[in-house]
């Protein structure tokens, strides 16, 4: 009797991904997606070995604070702070006391990067001056990395950037381009991809990720996959959907948990050299069991504290997770 097809993709991956560090291609992704859920414990099994094997125990901890909140004028379907939707989120802006505090409140937690981020088609003037300033007021302050995701970028804007010491750069890809038009209209999937081209030519670090349950099928889900293995960011940041009131995607319903934990294995396996970061949505998607699960299942990095819009676990209880399951906060000198 032959043996199934499921156990033979995960003796195949074990092979390719696990003992040669060979990413598996997006058609393994798509059958890793479709396993039977009484299979999902031998993925995130593999899944966890191959984090262990290509990136270490270690946990990259970051923090993250919206410098500008809300009026964005682009149509992002899942974001509350499109100034085009009748949500809640309202434009406010923080002062540069306000940042310096939300980054010692991080550093306190053991994170070791603080990422800046404001809702914009991309930052005009007063925005990167109020970067700048910020950036200056950390350092002067505390020692840890900053981060920032301003959206897209001109090329002076990515040098000045880099020369600030911003770490790395957040800009999300989203979903696979075959779906970005059902999500954002006022921009272009090329014209991410464009900005996180110079953000890696300038020298900064590539954050890249995206949000999964938007209503994407799952060929799309693997070729979301396929195309952040074929940019090597050297973080990949997975949100799951949060349906936010008064947005396009509000009336979404919440992705299975079962389909989320194989979504975080199956991109481990598609990118086993990457930080890979639980990101916004696995409070309501996974709850404290499935952050356990996604941890001991591919996830190597966690954003800790509230998100820009909505909130998350205490940054408490994801440290004395981290410690329960032996997994060490990643040190500031080894991310420098």
């Amino acid at each position: 009797m032959a043996a199934p097809v499921h156990t033979d993709l995960l003796s195949e991956l074990r092979d390719s991904v696990l003992e040669r560090g060979v990413p598996a291609t997006s058609a393994q992704v798509l059958e890793l997606l479709r396993l039977p859920d009484e299979q999902l414990e031998n993925l995130l099994a593999l899944a966890h070995e191959v984090r262990m094997r290509w990136c270490g125990p270690e946990v990259e901890v970051e923090g993250i604070i919206s410098l500008k909140t809300g009026g964005c004028p682009e149509d992002c379907h899942f974001c509350s702070q499109s100034g085009l939707f009748a949500s809640p989120v309202r434009s406010a802006w923080l002062d540069i006391q306000m940042l310096v505090e939300a980054a010692k409140q991080t550093a306190k937690t053991g994170a070791t990067e603080f990422c800046i981020v404001a809702a914009v088609r991309g930052p005009d003037e007063r925005l990167m001056t109020q970067v700048a300033a910020g950036i200056q007021a950390i350092k002067d302050e505390i020692d840890i990395n900053i981060a920032c995701s301003l959206g897209m970028l001109t090329p002076d804007q990515v040098r000045r950037l880099a020369a600030m010491g911003v770490h790395r750069y957040n800009h999300n890809l989203e979903t696979a381009r075959s779906y970005f038009p059902e999500v954002v209209s006022t921009h272009t999937w090329e014209e991410r991809w464009d900005t996180l081209r110079l953000v890696r030519e300038a020298g900064m670090e590539v954050c890249c990720g995206g949000i999964v349950g938007m209503g994407e099928t799952l060929e799309q889900r693997a070729e979301f996959a396929g195309q952040l293995a074929e940019l090597e960011p050297d973080e990949v940041p997975l949100n799951f959907l949060n349906p936010r009131p008064g947005t396009p995607f509000g009336d979404l319903e919440l992705m299975p948990a079962a389909d989320a934990l194989r979504t975080v294995a199956a991109f481990r396996l598609a990118l086993p050299r990457t930080v890979l970061r639980f990101a916004g949505g696995r409070e309501l998607t996974l709850g404290d069991l499935g952050a356990r699960k996604g941890l001991l299942g591919g996830i190597n990095a966690v954003i800790v504290g509230n998100y820009l819009t909505t909130l998350g676990r205490p940054a408490e209880s994801d440290i004395d997770l981290l410690g329960e399951l032996s997994m060490p906060v990643k040190a500031l000198n080894q991310t420098l």
